[in-house]
């Protein structure tokens, strides 16, 4: 996969000073990059800000014997696995272990886990790379990678995702090749038992899909319990961190919406943005003084023309992560219902 299409080699002569014209158009895939390393938006953040330090402070050694690009992927990965030394995974609910439960028992929360995080498409590429970006970058693929111990995490996303040959992964991670091949042997057996790969992804949104998301939207804006259950595939499954409960089956999810969601009628408008190449939206919940205040984030799965996964994140800084309004007034609230599909960026 080595990239020499690009003027961005240094070697002799290689300054400092050259070092951010030529390494900032990579800022965004190397965020994508340690996002799938970590599970976490805000933890990618400052990794890659780390990359970019310790890259500028060896430039001056860079010797150009692989693309910059290359380079820098090369000291991210293993930032990451610093990183990710004695740190837990980060899970959503389903990959806990527990079986689903029932719609009426109690919420605990587990705020002590460290969740997984969705991110916003526009930190991960420019519109032409959203396709590409979006067949990595999907909430369950990402989650699978987060139940690898960290190094079968490097080795598949270097292989699998970035397409380097098992001889640069070797180089990178300072193993032998012969092992780099073992390593993500055992990471796609562990894939394999939850059915996914890096070409498994949803396909974008279709046409026919945007009635449903109006639909959908209009669903919680009425609390239209029969609406939302006609949406839901039969087998769905609705997860909502830092709540440990998940819920499976659209009738199940149904009575979770209308027995303990506080909302009615009027109360849950959504503003419609897009997470890991996916539907997203934040609801907002009707406060008594007429406001509409951030109450969660939903990243939605579409299969066969239905609703088939929800992930509702309860982290009220996602809302200022993904550019959404910090509230909403009635009239505001009102004109989003049919305009379900589109992206508030």
């Amino acid at each position: 996969m080595t990239d020499t299409t690009h003027t961005d080699r240094g070697g002799e002569g290689a300054t400092s000073d050259d070092f951010p014209t030529l390494a900032d158009p990579y800022r965004r895939e190397l965020f994508a990059h340690c996002y799938r390393m970590v599970g976490s938006v805000h933890d990618a953040e400052d990794l890659v800000q780390e990359t970019y330090l310790r890259a500028w402070k060896a430039y001056h050694g860079f010797e150009g014997r692989s693309s910059l690009r290359t380079w820098l992927y090369r000291i991210a990965t293993n930032v990451c696995l610093t990183s990710l030394e004695g740190s837990e995974r980060r899970p959503l609910p389903t990959g806990l272990g527990a079986p689903s439960i029932a719609a009426g028992d109690p919420l605990v929360t587990a705020d002590e886990v460290l969740w997984l995080e969705p991110v916003p498409d526009s930190m991960l590429a420019d519109p032409a790379e959203q396709a590409a970006a979006r067949d990595t970058i999907r909430l369950a693929f990402v989650a699978a990678l987060q139940h690898l111990p960290p190094r079968q995490r490097a080795v598949l996303i270097l292989r699998d995702v970035l397409k380097w040959q098992a001889a640069e992964v070797a180089e990178a991670l300072e193993i032998s090749t012969a092992a780099v091949n073992s390593v993500l042997q055992r990471a796609h057996a562990h894939l394999d038992k939850a059915q996914l790969s890096a070409d498994t992804a949803p396909a974008p949104v279709a046409e026919e899909h945007k009635e449903l998301l109006e639909r959908y939207v209009t669903a919680f804006w009425e609390k239209d319990i029969d609406g939302i259950v006609s949406l839901l595939k039969q087998d769905a499954i609705w997860e909502m961190p830092p709540f440990v409960g998940w819920y499976e089956g659209a009738e199940n999810i149904g009575r979770l919406i209308d027995l303990q969601c506080p909302g009615g009628p009027h109360e849950m408008p959504m503003v419609a943005t897009s997470a890991n190449g996916q539907p997203a939206y934040g609801l907002y919940m009707r406060q008594p003084d007429g406001r509409f205040t951030p109450y969660h984030l939903q990243v939605l799965t579409l299969t066969d023309g239905a609703v088939s996964h929800v992930g509702a994140f309860f982290d009220p800084t996602l809302f200022e992560i993904f550019g959404l309004p910090t509230e909403l007034d009635a009239e505001t609230a009102a004109a989003l219902v049919g305009s379900g599909t589109e992206e508030s960026r």
